[in-house]
């Protein structure tokens, strides 16, 4: 027998709090996180985390096991319980470790105290992401994510409370309208000009190289380990592989912002892109109002999916799985990086390389395993990157004379250039992406006229 929760007025009831999903801007805020599965017995580890990163003291956890409720998610009794629980300890907000339906959202706002805000996993993750967003793509990108999820509810909202009862009043929803095509239509201008500057990287002879994965699997410590101007020393041995941009932090997530570092792989000059970690329990429709952060995945001339070996091979299986439904499929080839390798066995390294290998099955073309903080590895992992970016070999025979020499400098600038003199004349062997050779072909063959 549950007692009755805390009551409120009718009038209360119908006026929905606008700011009840929206964190406060202390940093001591409490809440509550709930969690509910059909099958077992949920574990709070994961949406507990996820408050921490947005700054919530976790102050207390509601568990059931049990099949969704159509009006609360979780059944009318657990949510009476939350909202005197709410009362009792008085936290801020009720953090839901799965997404809401628009009715369940407005039927808990309603229950639960005057204020209390109600964010599900899909709204707190997005909250995680305002923190820490920099540049203009990154902030539309979160504000189209928002709007997106928030719209529905609005609906919700407005047909609940009887908002909208003539033209005059104005409409949310149709605010809400016009702001997801102006956002989009900024983020289509945003993203043709960072394609126009990926091509322009490659005319200047850069190969391009994304790193993505799951949150915490490592990315930002890989790039660490390849990146010419970052270096590894100096972090210590017992750090764990963690995520951020150029940082490594333990925080789930750092920024929509996308990194890149410049490298020398095997002569190939890279650049190497860090972009944003997925994590469990994302919506797909979340991920793609990510599409300008995720472009450079599928712009790359080859992708490094990176995963965490030292997961157990079901949640391995499942990551990848995710991540390769998530991510579109490179113009260039996609290599996976089983990554913290030292902290698993031969067999059970093995064991993963093989799930690795069927989840992946042709888009992948190898699976690599690799300790990114120890470096066991890493060196072939250079090679595996080499062997597969696209490249081309030509020789040509030019006379030793000035223009020669400037063309040598502009060969070792866009590829690798290699020089043998033979009296009055140099003998060059160049090796580069595809267009460039074409390029340096041009050049050649004005010399030779000349």
């Amino acid at each position: 027998m549950h007692d009755s929760p805390p009551t409120e007025t009718d009038a209360q009831r119908t006026t929905t709090n606008d700011t009840a999903d929206q964190p406060a801007s202390d940093a001591d805020r409490t809440a509550i996180v709930v969690a509910r599965e059909a099958g077992e017995q949920p574990d709070t580890t994961e949406i507990e985390r996820l408050a921490g990163a947005a700054g919530y003291e976790v102050v207390d956890a509601l568990t059931q096991r049990r099949a969704e409720d159509g009006q609360y998610n979780v059944g009318r009794g657990k949510a009476e319980t939350l909202a005197r629980r709410v009362v009792e300890t008085g936290a801020d907000a009720a953090l839901f470790d799965l997404e809401l339906t628009p009715g369940q959202y407005s039927s808990l706002t309603a229950l639960l105290p005057d204020g209390t805000g109600v964010l599900d996993r899909h709204r707190l993750v997005l909250d995680i992401f305002e923190a820490g967003a920099g540049d203009e793509a990154s902030r539309l990108q979160l504000e189209l994510a928002r709007l997106r999820y928030e719209l529905p509810r609005i609906r919700e909202t407005e047909e609940r409370t009887h908002m909208q009862r003539a033209a005059e009043t104005g409409s949310r929803v149709v605010d809400t309208e016009k702001r997801i095509r102006t956002v989009e239509n900024r983020l289509d201008e945003l993203s043709d000009h960072a394609s126009e500057r990926r091509a322009e990287r490659r005319d200047q002879g850069f190969d391009l190289v994304a790193i993505a994965g799951y949150t915490n699997a490592g990315k930002s410590t890989l790039l660490h380990r390849l990146a010419d101007e970052l270096s590894i020393d100096g972090m210590a041995p017992e750090h764990p592989d963690l995520d951020g941009e150029a940082e490594v932090e333990d925080r789930l997530f750092k920024t929509l912002d996308t990194t890149t570092r410049r490298a020398e792989i095997e002569g190939r000059r890279v650049l190497l892109t860090d972009t944003v970690g997925l994590v469990d329990g994302i919506p797909h429709d979340l991920v793609a109002s990510f599409s300008a952060t995720l472009d450079a995945v599928a712009d790359s001339d080859l992708a490094l999916l990176i995963a965490d070996a030292s997961d157990p091979v079901s949640e391995l299986r499942e990551k990848l799985r995710v991540s390769l439904a998530e991510l579109d499929d490179p113009r260039g080839e996609l290599l996976i990086v089983l990554n913290k390798a030292d902290l698993v066995d031969g067999d059970a390294l093995d064991e993963r390389r093989t799930a690795a290998e069927s989840v992946a099955g042709d888009r992948a073309d190898a699976v690599l395993a690799v300790s990114a903080l120890a470096g066991d590895g890493v060196g072939r992992l250079r090679d595996a990157v080499a062997a597969a970016l696209p490249s081309e070999t030509v020789e040509f025979a030019l006379p030793n004379i000035g223009e020669t020499q400037s063309f040598l400098a502009w060969a070792h600038e866009h590829g690798r250039a290699n020089a043998e003199y033979e009296g009055d004349r140099v003998r060059v062997t160049f090796v580069g992406r595809p267009a460039v050779v074409d390029r340096a072909r041009s050049q050649a063959a004005s010399i030779r006229e000349s």
